[in-house]
């Protein structure tokens, strides 16, 4: 009982002083509060999937009241930006230079073939290919504002037929289809990232260059408490920053949170034991702050970026690419919070990434006690 009571006593003083180690440095609080909120301003207003506003040119070739209401479908559309000529070769300059992104050309003949409905679609549509995104969206939101005056002006014309399907369609979790909702919380796997991965590596290797390390080890603590010691702090701060991260999602950018936050909480916590496993493990090969934040960059920012799901869809990447994503804790992670922000409780989407998170972070744990083991020797 009296060895626990000293051992708890050992490691409650080097907890505090790593607080204390914590405050007095700028950067900790730099990386760990103010780092976050440029990142989530970034992602909230300066990164937009949503594709509004598209700069188109329309070729108005036939200016007959159809062709002129047909134009009107897009000057009053909030997906285009519209420049209204006379003559394709008028805009062929402005595309190449990407000054816009597609060409709607309506020609003469369009009011003849309007009532041909088996015929070819009376309109052409030209799209900068650099971009493969943007022009699908330019075809994908022409055809589709093409088809919506097209039953308008039947309705009026009394020639719509009943057709032999309805399509009602609703987006479930998104109504909204905002980028947004799901780019902020991604964020936060990022932010999450390079609290526990990148501040744990370089505050720990910037201990190692000061020889402030090797004074800790001529102590009576464990190798154990030491560990604990460097974890509990950081594991602190990184939650603190995950709260500071929800208030500002919440009061300033208004996503929805449809789960639980005590799951929200243990899905956090359980990704931030794994970061901080990693960057105590790079912080014992790597005893250098540049060499550190190098390796945690490329073994952990990179990853949870490129590799997360986070921007770039995984089911798109190839299949040796997305096996190896399954050993990138931010995939779970990502998936997790999307899930929890979005559509809720699902369980059995985030229990087992929780249950995934907590593995890698064990076995990252294990490697770096038994590295830090034979440094010791």
């Amino acid at each position: 009982m009296n060895n626990a009571y000293w051992k708890y006593r050992r490691l409650l003083a080097l907890t505090k002083k790593e607080f204390f180690q914590i405050v007095r440095d700028p950067s900790s609080i730099l990386i760990a509060f103010v780092l976050p909120l440029i990142l989530i301003f970034i992602y909230g207003f300066g990164i937009s999937l949503d594709a509004n506003h598209l700069k188109i040119a329309l070729v108005l070739e036939d200016t007959s009241p159809l062709a002129t209401s047909f134009g009107a479908s897009f000057t009053e559309s909030r997906f285009f930006d519209v420049t209204i000529v006379r003559h394709v070769e008028e805009v062929k300059e402005l595309l190449v230079d990407g000054k816009v992104r597609g060409i709607i050309v309506v020609p003469a003949y369009f009011s003849k073939q309007l009532n041909d409905i088996t015929g070819p679609s009376p309109i052409q549509v030209i799209a900068d290919g650099s971009e493969p995104n943007t022009a699908n969206f330019v075809q994908n939101y022409a055809e589709a504002t093409y088809q919506r005056w097209l039953d308008l002006n039947r309705i009026e014309r009394k020639l719509l037929q009943k057709p032999l399907v309805r399509v009602d369609m609703r987006f479930w979790f998104n109504e909204e289809l905002k980028s947004r909702n799901f780019l902020v919380p991604g964020s936060l796997a990022i932010i999450m990232t390079l609290i526990g991965t990148l501040l744990t590596a370089l505050v720990i290797a910037r201990e190692w260059e000061r020889g402030t390390m090797e004074a800790l080890f001529t102590t009576p603590i464990s190798l154990f408490e030491l560990i604990l010691g460097k974890l509990i702090p950081y594991y602190i701060l990184g939650m603190l920053s995950l709260i500071f991260c929800l208030i500002i999602d919440y009061l300033i950018f208004d996503v929805p949170v449809r789960g639980s936050f005590w799951l929200l909480f243990l899905t956090s916590g359980s990704f931030l034991f794994a970061a901080l496993s990693l960057g105590l493990m790079i912080s014992t090969v790597a005893k250098n702050q540049f060499v550190a934040a190098q390796i945690a960059l490329m073994s952990a920012f990179l990853p949870a970026f490129i590799l997360s799901g986070f921007i770039f869809e995984i089911t798109s990447m190839p299949k040796i690419i997305q096996a190896i994503t399954y050993i990138v804790p931010a995939r779970y992670f990502v998936s997790s919070l999307q899930t929890l922000f979005l559509a809720g409780n699902i369980y059995r989407i985030i229990i087992p990434s929780i249950l995934a998170m907590l593995s890698f972070g064990c076995i990252v744990f294990l490697i770096m006690r038994i590295k830090m083991v034979k440094r010791l020797d």
